[in-house]
């Protein structure tokens, strides 16, 4: 992850050449809170992903984004989805499944993060015209993991293999990803951002599934289910309340 988030860093930082004394306080300190944001989410998912199965992470990970579309929606009809969301956590982290409390923990923790990520990439992308406040808070979020990353990959981190594994992630996952929801998060509300990825828990254990070997039980394909159904009815929500441009 390391190597992921200072390769990512180095990509943005010489695309656009920021300069942080000329940021201002205010903005130092926006770019500060989504760079540690930024950090913190990504470390808590990869210690979700070491204790339990990827599309299970996914689904937990993504109540985040939920609670943002939720709270971007009024309709009376969303304590339905609420509901329904609720019962799939609740099929995800029951006792017997595959997840251990300290992954679901951290899966959820790593949601919390998620959903701060899409809060602060909003005023990152209102108050920045274009991408130089990310590529400072990747660099943030990369100096803060100087310390855990070396503590936890000791010796690998010379591994050449590794470090270009990590720069391929760094640019597909984090320079790509991360710059396009920030371009996205420019043009749409955030509630309405936070539900459109609803498929994404789906996705995970489709690819954990095919990938990575990774079997599920009936009961967790069905909370996953619940939680990819809760998200869709919020985006429904969303769009019924959107106003109509003349």
């Amino acid at each position: 992850m390391l190597y992921r988030l200072a390769f990512a860093a180095v990509v943005l930082l010489a695309i656009w050449r920021p300069a942080p004394l000329d940021a201002g306080r205010e903005r130092l300190l926006l770019v500060l809170a989504f760079g540690l944001t930024l950090a913190a989410m990504n470390l808590s998912f990869y210690e979700a992903l070491d204790r339990i199965p990827l599309g299970i992470a996914v689904t937990l990970e993504f109540t985040g984004p939920l609670v943002v579309g939720l709270f971007g929606s009024r309709r009376k009809l969303d304590l339905v989805w609420v509901a329904c969301a609720a019962l799939g956590v609740l099929l995800l982290t029951r006792p017997s499944g595959s997840a251990t409390a300290a992954g679901i923990g951290f899966a959820l923790l790593a949601g919390a993060f998620w959903a701060a990520y899409i809060l602060l990439s909003a005023r990152i992308g209102r108050t920045f015209s274009d991408g130089r406040g990310l590529a400072l808070a990747m660099a943030v979020g990369a100096l803060a993991m100087i310390v855990p990353g070396v503590a936890a990959a000791g010796s690998d981190l010379i591994d050449a293999r590794l470090a270009a594994i990590g720069a391929a992630s760094g640019l597909l996952s984090s320079v790509v990803a991360y710059s396009l929801e920030l371009e996205a998060l420019r043009r749409i509300p955030v509630g309405t951002f936070g539900v459109l990825m609803s498929v994404e828990p789906a996705v995970a254990a489709l690819i954990g599934l095919v990938a990575l070997g990774q079997d599920l039980a009936a009961v967790e394909v069905a909370g996953i289910a619940l939680i990819v159904v809760a998200s869709a009815g919020v985006l429904g929500s969303s769009a019924m309340e959107a106003p109509t441009e003349a």
